[in-house]
């Protein structure tokens, strides 16, 4: 794309969590996305069994309404008794379908899960593509958006964010890095894939003219639909590397094939930043309550459980910021 819209996707800023996200991620599910409130669609089964997936229920089942919080939500969500959550659900361990092609999953889905019932509602999910969640917000189809989408300035111009987790772009390789890939710098002259309306595509076409600019070759950048269409490019080797986010990047090399199809090239995350719940910019009572039911799950020792189960905990804030990226 030309000039990068303010819908990009981004990622994190963790310095030194990436060697312990590297021993910790669980191995969980490659998933397809689908389409449905609170499910429905999806056909991709978890590659570790559903012993991988982490059993959060009783985590979840222990969360208690906030009277309060309840009682300071929007009249038109109170009424509903349900949040209308838009998210992007195929990209593990954010956001994903169990076994049963259905059910969304992930350390997302749970912490949604979490801030409605401290606010005493329940949460349904939409499944759409990644660059329809910010119109779809504005359009006032949905409440709120989660779907690892970066809190960035340009993005603060459409929508508001509740921040709740801090990641990063990274460069995914086939297993024994045979094209010798260590960094951004040796991307130049390569393929390299990334999903359509995403950060990681900004990226790479900024990389690119930074190669032109320096003599090298450019830098050929395939935008497709899904993850899993640009797994399925590197595995044949059609393309160099994929740039993803962190947490996606070291679940998907220790979890495809088993951990024989796919490495992660070590080094400091890329143009790190929080991941933020997307709230609509006249809704500041909800963007209020969003960020107070989150606080709260933090101080009561629920938010840093779910990303413990999850393996993400090295993602974790302590301080819940409203568009506090940059």
């Amino acid at each position: 794309m030309p000039d990068a819209p303010p819908f990009f996707r981004g990622r994190s800023r963790a310095r030194t969590w990436q060697a312990a996200v590297l021993g910790g991620v669980l191995a969980l599910a490659t998933a397809a996305c689908g389409g449905g409130e609170d499910g429905a669609g999806g056909t991709s089964e978890p590659t570790g069994g559903a012993s991988a997936i982490p059993d959060t229920t009783a985590l979840l089942a222990g969360v208690q309404k906030d009277a309060q919080l309840a009682a300071a939500l929007p009249p038109k969500v109170a009424q509903a008794g349900t949040l209308q959550l838009a998210s992007n659900l195929q990209s593990a361990p954010n956001n994903f379908y169990a076994a049963d092609g259905k059910t969304p999953i992930g350390y997302e889905v749970d912490l949604a899960k979490a801030i409605a019932a401290k606010l005493g509602v329940r949460v349904a999910h939409q499944d759409m593509a990644f660059g329809s969640l910010i119109t779809s917000l504005q359009s006032g189809r949905v409440d709120l958006t989660m779907a690892a989408m970066n809190d960035t300035a340009e993005r603060q111009q459409q929508i508001d964010f509740v921040d709740y987790f801090q990641s990063g772009i990274t460069i995914m390789v086939r297993k024994g890095n045979p094209d010798g890939i260590t960094g951004p710098d040796t991307l130049c002259g390569k393929a390299v894939a990334v999903v359509q309306g995403t950060s990681h595509q900004k990226f790479a076409t900024e990389q690119s003219a930074k190669c032109g600019q320096s003599g090298q070759p450019p830098i050929t950048v395939t935008a497709t639909d899904s993850d899993t269409q640009n797994q399925n490019q590197l595995r044949t080797g059609r393309v160099a590397a994929i740039l993803n986010d962190l947490p996606s990047a070291v679940y998907i090399s220790r979890t495809a094939g088993e951990g024989k199809f796919f490495e992660v090239v070590p080094g400091q995350p890329i143009n790190g930043g929080p991941y933020g719940i997307g709230v609509h910019k006249t809704g500041k009572e909800l963007t209020e309550s969003v960020r107070a039911a989150l606080q709260a799950l933090i101080a009561d020792g629920t938010y840093g459980k779910i990303l413990e189960a999850w393996g993400v905990q090295q993602g974790a804030v302590a301080q819940v910021n409203v568009n506090g990226g940059s």
